[in-house]
């Protein structure tokens, strides 16, 4: 039976910054959004009021790393202190955040799928239709299911124009410096925005076709959720029209499909012998089977109503959206069936999401006491299933049907100490149907053995708090502790398709706790800006693989965990021209109940990286990056020398990148990227730990990008 929630009591903390994000935003300066967020409280607050890590990416870096790699994945891994490395493909599995599974959103609207977890979430908005990204790290459930490991929230572009309308048109080529042939690629990317007296507009498009992809040795890349010969679309849309100066309506529209078109065949080879797998022309009866990998023209819809005066200091927003999501993966022999013909498949997540969210916001001032109430209603219907392409049903349609109350306080006292406090209660109803596990086999002797499972209504209720305070000292000394909880049913997808028992209630679906700790402070000096965090996270439930030798099947086990690390971040004006951002991060985990470490597709190995943009004059500026992976090796090799699963130890690498752009005429600019300066040879840290078969891809070798771009 579906519930309604139970009525929500709580006190926090807020800031006079509340208003939304279209509107304030025109009306605050470049510098000061920089310290602002609206992610953690779903409403504008000073970043310096937040008892929480935050990373925020502003709309210059994401350009500046366009430059060199188009990809999120990449861009995130440079700038984001606790999420794993980039893995170099179209899939993020196993780039964590702080050893768990991020909730990926546009404007707030989730991409990620949790029921089933692709791990395709970070790539579907291209990143010039971004302004910024906030990344809140740590559980929370502000936004429902699926945020263990954080948020990262993707801001897209609003007009900013108030009479003739602006926009801009920009032209590169990306291609392999170490080998050219067949390796130029094109890059066309367009947008406009304006405003007409109460009705503004936004429309930006991308289209870009890859060539292949080499390595330091010039070899083209591995294909599995590979970037070679792939075509990527982008057309977002953003709409709105202002009733009063108090009243705005807003509709948007995203398409985003990034497939894999290639006539080339893998050259298999085996991580354990140091061996890579590369691709070469081959016969049609060779080459990648089935439909393109990768998504398949995704599509979000959202309206969104704002009032800043519903009542006396009272705004309220409210949201609808609707998203249609068609991810299709790779075709992998493992998936074969010999008793019916079948000797692969290819499969594909489908994810329905209809959703509804009423925000409120209420501010007030008690003498010395600036006192925020956000408090609200989200709905969300998420229909999501994992069939094959040749028809067989691999994870049945899960139909999960959620409601959820929310109460969060912040309050600011005396201008220096900040408490901030909240609760949500959140009902779920997840309805499978009858349904029978796939005969899978690996080898002519491995086989899963199919069962008839009995389907369900499965009930979940979660009541989760948040708690943080921070004081802010002074300038040079702003300490923060914050516990937050967040309440998961992640990925029940793959619990549900490697079943052992004939009743979907025997399955262990349990909704997992994850209990977030963090202690950390910032300090704030001339030129000098330093961020340290460290965190401790536990949850009685994980999701962690075990190999069956018998079937062949990676089977999951549901284990406590214990998770911790610590993070620091400094930005330092070197010059008025030179500007220094460096970060490192460390975590490591354990499944608490056999003391045994947890493996690379939770935890990643420590990452430092270094920005440093110098700009010697208005119309020139240059970025050099650095990104340092360390060593983790954590498990000992079976009899026969070799690892399983994602145990494999991880050597060190390190990787240069260099950017830069010159304006050479009024409305004309320049640009150059250079990713893997110095053609480092090396295996991305998940192409070293994953044992399964095809994740052994090196790295791409030096690779340079040559562009213009006209602003108008």
């Amino acid at each position: 039976m579906f519930k309604t929630p139970l009525t929500l009591l709580a006190l926090t903390v807020s800031t006079s910054l509340f208003a939304d994000e279209s509107i304030n935003k025109n009306q605050l300066t470049e510098e000061q959004m920089e310290r602002v967020v609206v992610s953690g409280s779903r409403i504008f607050e000073s970043i310096d009021e937040v008892p929480a890590s935050i990373t925020i990416i502003n709309q210059k870096q994401i350009e500046e790393h366009l430059k060199v790699n188009p990809e999120l994945q990449s861009l995130l891994a440079q700038m984001v202190p606790g999420l794993a490395p980039d893995t170099g493909s179209s899939s993020n599995t196993g780039q964590s955040l702080r050893g768990r599974a991020p909730l990926v959103m546009i404007d707030g609207v989730p991409q990620s799928t949790p029921l089933r977890n692709g791990s395709l979430g970070v790539k579907t908005l291209d990143p010039s239709a971004i302004s910024r990204i906030e990344v809140i790290k740590g559980a929370t459930s502000i936004y429902g299911n699926g945020a263990s490991g954080g948020i990262i929230n993707y801001i897209t572009k609003q007009a900013r124009t108030d009479g003739k309308a602006q926009g801009e048109i920009s032209l590169s080529s990306r291609f392999s410096a170490v080998k050219l042939e067949e390796s130029a690629g094109a890059r066309l990317s367009a947008a406009i925005n304006g405003r007409a007296d109460k009705f503004s507009y936004l429309v930006t498009a991308s289209y870009e076709e890859n060539g292949v992809q080499r390595d330091a040795d010039g070899d083209i890349l591995g294909l599995q959720y590979g970037l070679s010969d792939a075509v990527t679309q982008n057309y977002f849309t953003k709409l709105g029209y202002d009733f009063d100066d108090e009243k705005q309506l807003q509709f948007s529209y995203n398409y985003f499909s990034s497939q894999q078109k290639t006539d080339l065949g893998d050259v298999p080879g085996d991580i354990s012998l140091g061996e890579k797998t590369y691709a070469i022309h081959v016969p049609p009866e060779l080459q990648k089977q089935g439909k393109p990998q990768g998504p398949e023209g995704n599509e979000n819809l959202t309206l969104k109503y704002t009032d800043y005066a519903l009542f006396e200091n009272t705004q309220m927003t409210l949201d609808l959206y609707m998203q249609d999501i068609e991810n299709v993966f790779f075709f992998s022999p493992n998936l074969a069936n010999p008793d019916e013909n079948y000797d692969g498949g290819q499969s594909i997540i489908s994810s329905d999401k209809k959703g509804a969210r009423a925000t409120f916001n209420t501010q007030a001032d008690f003498d010395s006491i600036e006192a925020s109430f956000i408090y609200g209603i989200d709905a969300l219907n998420d229909v999501t299933s994992q069939p094959l392409v040749d028809g067989r049903v691999w994870v049945p349609k899960m139909d999960m049907k959620s409601i959820a109350g929310f109460f969060q306080t912040k309050w600011v006292i005396a201008d220096d100490l900040i408490i901030k406090a909240g609760v949500r209660q959140e009902s779920i109803d997840l309805t499978v149907d009858d349904y029978r596990t796939l005969k899978l086999c690996k080898t002519a002797t491995q086989c899963s053995v199919p069962i008839n499972v009995k389907g369900d209504t499965i009930e979940y209720d979660a009541t989760t708090y948040n708690v943080g305070i921070k004081y802010n000292l002074n300038e040079k000394f702003s300490p923060f502790f914050s516990y937050s909880q967040g309440s998961d049913i992640s990925d029940v997808g793959r619990l549900l398709r490697a079943a052992t028992v004939n009743d979907i209630g025997l399955i262990q679906t349990q909704a997992s706790i994850i209990d977030n700790y963090e202690i950390g402070f910032n300090s704030q000096f001339e030129n000098l800006r330093i961020e340290v965090a460290a965190y401790r996270s536990t949850s009685e439930f994980g999701t962690t693989n075990s190999f069956n030798e018998v079937t062949g099947v990676y089977e999951p086990v549901r284990a406590p965990q214990e998770i911790w690390g610590y993070e620091t971040a400094v930005n330092y004006t070197v010059t008025p021209s030179v500007k220094l951002l460096a970060t490192y991060s460390y975590v490591e985990g354990k499944d608490t109940e056999a003391d045994t470490y947890l493996g690379s597709r939770q935890i990643s190995p420590p990452k430092a990286t270094a920005n440093v943009n110098w700009q010697p004059s208005n119309d020139l500026s240059i970025t050099l990056s650095y990104l340092y992976v360390g060593d983790r090796k954590r498990f000992e090799a079976g009899d026969d020398g070799k690892y399983v699963g994602d145990q494999g130890p991880i050597e060190s690498y390190n990787v240069f990148n260099l950017s830069g752009q010159y304006q050479f005429a009024a409305n004309w600019q320049g640009f150059m990227g250079i990713e893997n300066l110095f053609n480092e040879d090396y295996f991305p840290a998940r192409a070293q730990s994953y044992t399964y078969g095809g994740y052994n891809i090196k790295g791409l070798g030096t690779t340079a990008t040559l562009g213009v771009k006209y602003q108008f």
